[in-house]
């Protein structure tokens, strides 16, 4: 299971956990539906935040892969040019 999933659904777990709580808590109606909006701002925020950590392993992985295919591009073109070289010596 991918991190980005695991963390997902831990925090969904928080959140219901969180507004069970609030929901059951002993408060006045206006209360209570001042402690849902900033559970739900919470929660929110941390979406955000996760979403965006996300996305930077992403881009990291993206950039190394890519940085990968250079280097091998590279190598075979050299590679490649050494044996046509060596191809070109051994026909004069």
């Amino acid at each position: 299971m991918s991190t980005g999933k695991v963390l997902l659904g831990v925090m969904a777990g928080v959140a219901i956990g969180a507004l069970l709580g609030v929901l059951f808590a002993p408060d006045k109606g206006s209360v209570t539906r001042k402690k849902i909006i900033k559970t739900g701002e919470d929660l929110k925020d941390d979406v955000k935040e996760s979403f965006n950590e996300f996305l930077d392993d992403l881009s990291e992985k993206f950039e190394k892969a890519k940085d990968d295919v250079s280097d091998v591009a590279g190598k075979t073109r050299s590679g490649s040019e050494k044996t046509e070289k060596e191809a070109k010596t051994s026909k004069a």
